[in-house]
C-alpha cells in the first residue's frame, strides 16, 4: 500500500459535482484549509512568494473508475487517461489555482474548481519556465477552423479548443431568474456551466428532448430550452420546480424559492 493522507480540505460554494465549472479559471474563489497539529505551519513558509499553485486532490465522490468515458467536449468515448475525467483508477485530480493570500493554515485561492469538502493531497508551486509548454497541442479536442488537432508553432501557445455554446435566456426565463434571486436562489451561473458544452445528455447532466424542445434537470430544478446546432447556441425558455404540488405544501425553508416561482408563473413554472 502507498500511504497517502489528506493534508486538508477545500472550502467552496459548490455542493455537487454538477455545479463545478469544467475549468478552474471559471470558478469562484475558495479556501484550502490545512489540518492543524501536523507541522503544516512550517511547510507553508515561502509559499506566498508564488502567484499560482498546483493542487492535488482526491475525487472523493467517485465510487468506481471507467476505462472509457464521455468528456464534455467529445461526442465519443475516450480512454480515461486521455481525459480529465474524475473516474480514474486512483481518483486523483490536479488543478492550477491563483494564490491570493496565506493566513495561518488557510490558503485563499482563485479558481478553485472543487466540491466543498474535497480532500487535498498536496500543494506545489506553479513554475512558469518548466510548467508552461507553448508548443503543446490540444490532443483530440476540436479546435475551431481545424479538421484535426495540430501541434502549435505559435509562441503564444496552442490554439484554444472550439468555443463553448452560447447560452441566452428568454424574457420569461430572465423574469423567473430574477424572481428566484429575490427568494435567495441564484441559478443563472449553474445553467451556464451545465449548458455551455451543448445540448447532449451526459452521465452528469440529465437532458430529455421531445424533438423540438429539451429539458435539463439539475437538483430540484428544471429548465426548458431550444438549440441551434449550426450557430452553436442555446436559448433557455423557462424554468420550473421539480417538486410535486403536494410537496410544495411543506414549510421547509428550501421550498421558499419554489413556491415563489409557482406563485408568479404557475405550476410547475413552464
Amino acid at each position: 500500500m502507498i500511504p497517502i493522507k489528506p493534508i486538508g480540505l477545500a472550502r467552496t460554494s459548490y455542493l455537487t459535482k454538477a455545479e463545478v465549472p469544467r475549468q478552474a479559471n471559471l470558478s469562484a474563489p475558495g479556501t484550502i484549509e490545512l489540518f492543524p497539529e501536523s507541522g503544516f505551519e512550517h511547510a507553508l513558509e515561502d509559499l506566498e512568494t508564488w502567484s499560482h499553485l498546483w493542487v492535488l486532490f482526491q475525487f472523493h465522490q467517485v465510487e468506481n473508475w471507467r476505462p472509457k468515458v464521455l468528456p464534455p467536449r467529445s461526442e465519443q468515448r475516450r480512454g480515461v487517461f486521455a481525459t480529465r475525467s474524475p473516474h480514474r483508477p486512483n481518483a486523483i485530480g490536479l488543478s492550477a489555482v491563483e494564490l491570493r493570500a496565506v493566513e495561518g493554515l488557510q490558503l485563499h485561492v482563485g479558481g478553485l474548481d472543487l466540491v466543498d469538502g474535497t480532500p487535498i493531497l498536496d500543494l506545489k508551486p506553479y513554475v512558469p519556465y518548466t510548467d508552461c509548454i507553448p508548443e503543446a497541442n490540444s490532443g483530440w479536442l476540436p479546435v475551431a477552423g481545424q479538421a484535426t488537432p495540430k501541434r502549435s508553432s505559435d509562441p503564444r501557445g496552442p490554439a484554444q479548443p472550439q468555443p463553448d455554446w452560447r447560452v441566452t435566456f428568454s424574457s420569461r426565463a430572465v423574469e423567473q431568474l430574477e424572481c428566484l434571486k429575490q427568494s435567495g436562489e441564484t441559478l443563472e451561473a449553474k445553467l451556464l456551466t451545465l449548458l455551455e458544452t451543448g445540448p447532449t445528455p451526459r452521465p452528469y447532466r440529465r437532458i430529455r428532448t421531445d424533438g423540438v424542445t429539451s429539458t435539463i434537470a439539475f437538483g430540484p430544478w428544471r429548465a426548458r430550452f431550444v438549440h441551434d446546432a449550426a450557430a452553436r447556441s442555446i436559448e433557455v425558455l423557462s424554468l420550473a420546480t421539480g417538486y410535486r404540488q403536494t410537496e410544495l405544501a411543506g414549510d421547509q425553508p428550501e421550498l421558499t424559492p419554489h413556491r415563489a416561482l409557482v406563485a408568479g408563473f404557475g405550476y410547475p413554472g413552464y
